[in-house]
């Protein structure tokens, strides 16, 4: 036998010697290609399979301690950290919910093996054609793998891991029981891990009672739960419900009826959920939390002194002016509301949680305006100023400076009740000139102004930049017959299991009096006087015993109004985070009208007193005798000053002098990754109630000082 001619088969002749030889080849390198595939593959998986995590942590549950936010009455506010509830059972559940998940993620879940090539390449072939990741692959497994064992990190090891997981768990559970397990510990946004937890943190029910809208809700979360929140993004939310109705109909879940009678049906989100301004006060809380008790290594429950009921009222007042007043260039809102004890009962740091979770009502500092003339004419009282005090409104001169009022004209000689109804400027600065910049500064902070309060002349036209929780909380020692108060939010923190962590101590003697008489009736007199006659006639409510202060800043940039009745106060800010003007808005205009707004529906639950009238008075001492303030009011009508009729702030403003700018108040941390914060808001530093003249020479005695 010759055996194989080689060469017939290199001289590429025909006949079966050659066909042997083609088979032969094809099948020797098929097996080399084998082999080194083989090869390959046991490397790879060698590779990526050495730092796999280990799946005996597939039932441990690592999260961080929560922490539950109750209001004074007991309601829920907000659940911090992480919220679980007992694992749904998928057999209770009704069968379009988990139908709706899987319409939604993976239309072949039951058809394929932990991954699907078909949906992958689908997927990849539609992101090339868009040029961006517009559609994923994943299956329902891969992503419980993902959530259970591995990091969110994008790149090829973590997805090749993700496969190999996928697979194991494929080969380890059922279809039900992976099916079980996602849904009961993926995540639905708003710190809620698993359906149940999201069932009832959105809606206030189990899981086993979701409507069919409920459920689509629920399922189009998991795509982006920040971006697609029933809370924050209701439209997008809605619009992301939709199209997971569309498919459950296309894979059959549910009839073209039933989708039709859950678009019709409204989905509620929980109330208090939906009072999303509230996340401002939780977020102002949840720095004090870590320094009452360190950092939370268990569960808590804070029992806040916010009223659930007076914030949506705020909520409503703050958003109805924001709306009207749009055009007028008011872009941004902040609220405080304090009892007489200092407690806060309403808060409100902007527009929109969601957009902005930048607290205006704590961290930005804005010129107060004429809101800090009180403390200007609460010195001159204790300096032996009354109300009836005849002072006159001429031009006046303080080194370089010269103040200016809104009308451009002088009144003359008037009272000085008369002078603070109607914010008269040349007044009030001459009188802090004469009585003591740095007298007035200790009166402010006396009261509880914590900023910087710098001793130029322009200071005491409101050249001071605060927060509205400080104004509020200097305010409130009026309110409350004279007591200075420390605004504060926590009335105790214990466990679950009741065991108290924190209780608010409180004074044995109560309050410290900040405020004597007769100076406290004065004041309070006079600052009834700008609700009836002067610039805050706007926001006066009949049958009420009010009072307050409107603020406009140079150009219109903040306006205020800081008002209050027996033991409750409220102050109220708008402006622009840009710091640029608004168009026309005074204290007595925007402000009022949510303060007006609010107070209108808060009085009637507060059940409020008259304003107190404080501590005794002095012996001897006789209140003003009525028929001569009279006589003083006509005569003050019939003389040179200008009408308070018009504009419902006409004597808060004037042209600015320039000042330097501090740093921009610091941000507070984004809660989540789908929110990007605007630019927070400067401090303004134009000075109201005065031309742009060059500053004054430096005074000897307000150089060293500063408060």
């Amino acid at each position: 036998m010759a055996g194989f001619d080689f060469r017939l088969g290199r001289g590429g002749g025909s006949g079966p010697g050659t066909a042997r030889t083609r088979t032969q080849r094809a099948l020797y390198w098929s097996a080399v290609l084998a082999v080194w595939g083989a090869i390959f593959m046991v490397v790879f998986f060698a590779v990526f399979a050495r730092d796999l995590p280990s799946t005996s942590t597939l039932y441990n549950v690592d999260r961080q301690p929560s922490i539950t936010y109750l209001d004074r009455n007991g309601a829920l506010i907000a659940v911090r950290g992480t919220q679980q509830a007992p694992p749904a059972d998928l057999d209770a559940l009704p069968d379009y919910v988990p139908a709706a998940f899987i319409a939604i993620e993976d239309r072949r879940f039951y058809h394929h093996p932990g991954f699907d090539p078909i949906g992958m390449s689908r997927a990849m072939a539609a992101n090339m054609r868009a040029g961006r990741v517009v559609q994923g692959g994943s299956t329902l497994t891969q992503q419980l793998a993902k959530n259970l064992f591995l990091s969110p990190d994008q790149n090829i090891k973590r997805k090749v891991q993700e496969l190999m997981l996928a697979v194991w768990l494929e080969m380890k559970f059922s279809k039900q029981e992976i099916l079980a397990l996602y849904l009961n510990r993926v995540y639905f946004g708003a710190g809620a891990y698993g359906i149940e937890a999201a069932s009832q943190r959105y809606f206030d029910k189990g899981a086993k009672d979701l409507t069919v809208g409920e459920a689509a809700l629920l399922a189009g979360l998991l795509k982006a739960p920040s971006r697609y929140s029933p809370v924050s993004e209701s439209e997008r939310a809605a619009a992301r419900a939709t199209v997971v109705l569309n498919e459950m109909v296309d894979a059959g879940v549910i009839t073209s009826e039933q989708r039709a009678d859950a678009v019709t049906e409204p989905v509620r989100v929980s109330r208090t959920l939906a009072t999303q301004h509230a996340q401002y006060f939780i977020d102002w809380l949840d720095k004090q939390i870590r320094e009452l008790v360190g950092e939370p290594t268990e569960d808590m429950i804070v029992e806040t002194t916010l009223d659930l009921t007076l914030q949506t009222q705020a909520e409503r007042s703050v958003r109805r002016i924001l709306d009207r007043d749009r055009s007028k260039g008011v872009e941004q809102a902040a609220l405080v509301a304090l009892d007489g004890e200092g407690r806060v009962r309403a808060m409100i740091g902007g527009a929109s949680y969601a957009d902005s979770q930048f607290n205006r009502a704590t961290d930005a500092r804005r010129q107060a305006g004429s809101a800090f003339k009180p403390f200007v004419y609460l010195t001159a009282l204790e300096s032996g100023y009354t109300p009836e005090t005849r002072v006159n409104d001429a031009p006046i001169r303080i080194g370089n400076w010269s103040p200016r009022n809104y009308s451009g004209t002088f009144a003359g000689e008037m009272t000085m009740a008369n002078a603070v109804a109607q914010s008269t400027n040349t007044v009030a600065a001459g009188m802090a000139d004469q009585i003591g910049r740095d007298n007035v500064a200790r009166t402010a902070r006396r009261l509880g102004i914590t900023s910087r309060i710098g001793l130029e002349p322009a200071m005491a036209l409101g050249a001071v930049e605060v927060s509205p929780l400080e104004m509020a909380q200097a305010f409130d020692a009026f309110a409350n017959g004279g007591k200075r108060v420390t605004a504060y939010g926590i009335s105790r923190i214990r466990t679950p299991e009741g065991r108290v962590i924190y209780q608010r101590a409180s004074r044995a003697d109560g309050p410290l009096q900040a405020i004597s008489n007769p100076y406290l009736y004065y004041q309070n007199q006079m600052l009834r006087g700008v609700m009836t006659s002067g610039t805050g006639r706007s926001a006066a409510i009949a049958g009420r015993d009010i009072a307050g202060k409107t603020g406009t800043t140079s150009d219109y940039k903040d306006a205020w109004f800081v008002g209050y009745t027996g033991g409750f106060v409220t102050a109220v800010w708008v402006g622009k985070d840009d710091n640029t003007a608004m168009r026309g808005v005074t204290g007595g205009s925007s402000p009022a009208a949510i303060w007006r707004g609010f107070m209108e529906a808060a009085l009637p639950r507060l059940n409020a007193s008259t304003i107190p009238n404080g501590p005794a008075m002095p012996e001897g001492w006789q209140p003003p005798d009525p028929v001569e303030s009279l006589i003083g009011r006509i005569g003050d009508l019939f003389g040179d000053s200008p009408p308070a009729g018009g504009a419902a702030d006409p004597l808060d403003r004037s042209s600015p002098q320039p000042a330097p700018r501090e740093p921009e108040p610091p941000r507070r941390a984004d809660p989540g990754p789908a929110v990007v914060r605007p630019t927070a808001p400067q401090p303004q530093r134009e000075v109201p109630d005065q031309r742009p003249e060059p500053a004054p020479p430096p005074e000897k005695k307000a150089e060293p000082l500063f408060f």
